[in-house]
């Protein structure tokens, strides 16, 4: 089957998309947090309608009420969910206000995502796509480690400091407030045949220690894929109609999670060349993998009923 680029599909909103953004093209400590542009946002609510086959569904909804109820109750709470492509996040929330009830628009309401800065600087248009949805922006740590040379290192080092610095700072505001953080805990999208795009990373224990609940969101089915031939180019991604299933983990605690995990590893895991911190988040990766295979045979199957294969 041929599927028609991002650019092809879609190129008669890049002229509105556009006339409504105005985030910041280039990133600094100064404007990390950025609040979802609403403008921008109903244009993307209307891409992910379009391309949803029947039988697309959010699973789990008595978890994201307690999740909900827990964060309302002032628990500071954390979304980590799987990452195939920059369509996630406005599915998540399409998903939460048209499958969730009262209680998916208000948890949708809530929700910041942590984003690297090449959604605001690559290209307008994918900025334009990104400001739809609130998010702080991060300098991630892959991008840092592209940098080889060692003064051009030293310069990135000290700007990704202080843009990480004020994004936390911005993470503890939007807490205080009432928010939700969401993050993708492979910090990059999954491509076929690159395991190490599966990888979680090892910056993601620390959100455990800074959060009290978490749900983990598996994702089925993805509208948007990266172009095999041109991985880089955001707009090259590939259009495709699919059935699409979210799904919520039940609620659990943070810090005891993370206090289970590492007490599995017996004494001093250290001196055995066992890091801890990577290890909390393999288990996380783990089950998030394990939620995935849970309802990927039935989608299969589903489609398979729809005629497509």
């Amino acid at each position: 089957m041929e599927y028609l680029s991002l650019r092809e599909r879609y190129h008669h909103h890049f002229g509105e998309l556009a006339r409504l953004a105005h985030a910041a093209d280039k990133i600094d400590e100064t404007n990390v947090y950025q609040e979802a542009n609403p403008g921008t946002r109903k244009i993307m609510d209307s891409m992910v309608k379009d391309n949803l086959l029947p039988g697309s569904r959010l699973e789990g909804l008595e978890n994201i009420a307690s999740f909900l109820e827990a964060v309302k109750s002032g628990k500071r709470g954390l979304i980590l969910m799987e990452h195939y492509s920059n369509m996630d996040l406005p599915m998540f929330c399409y998903f939460l206000e048209n499958f969730g009830g009262e209680q998916g628009k208000d948890l949708s309401s809530r929700v910041i995502a942590m984003a690297g800065m090449k959604l605001n600087e690559q290209n307008p248009m994918v900025k334009a796509w990104a400001e739809g949805f609130s998010r702080i922006v991060i300098y991630p740590s892959r991008s840092l480690a592209a940098h080889t040379n060692p003064e051009e290192h030293a310069a990135e080092e000290a700007k990704s400091r202080k843009i990480n610095m004020a994004s936390m700072r911005a993470m503890d505001a939007a807490k205080r407030r009432g928010q939700t953080i969401l993050v993708f805990p492979s910090g990059t999208r999954y491509r076929p045949g690159k395991p190490e795009t599966k990888q979680g990373l090892r910056e993601i224990d620390s959100y455990l220690r800074m959060f009290d609940v978490m749900i983990l969101v598996s994702i089925n089915g993805n509208c948007l894929r990266i172009n095999p031939e041109n991985p880089d180019d955001m707009l090259a991604d590939l259009v495709a109609e699919d059935i699409v299933i979210l799904s919520a983990s039940p609620v659990m605690e943070c810090k005891d999670f993370r206090k289970q995990i590492i007490s599995s590893l017996g004494e001093n895991p250290e001196a055995q060349g066992i890091d801890p911190k990577q290890k909390t988040v393999d288990k996380i990766m783990e089950l998030l993998e394990q939620q995935h295979d849970k309802y990927e045979v039935g989608r299969l199957s589903e489609l398979e009923a729809l005629g497509i294969k």
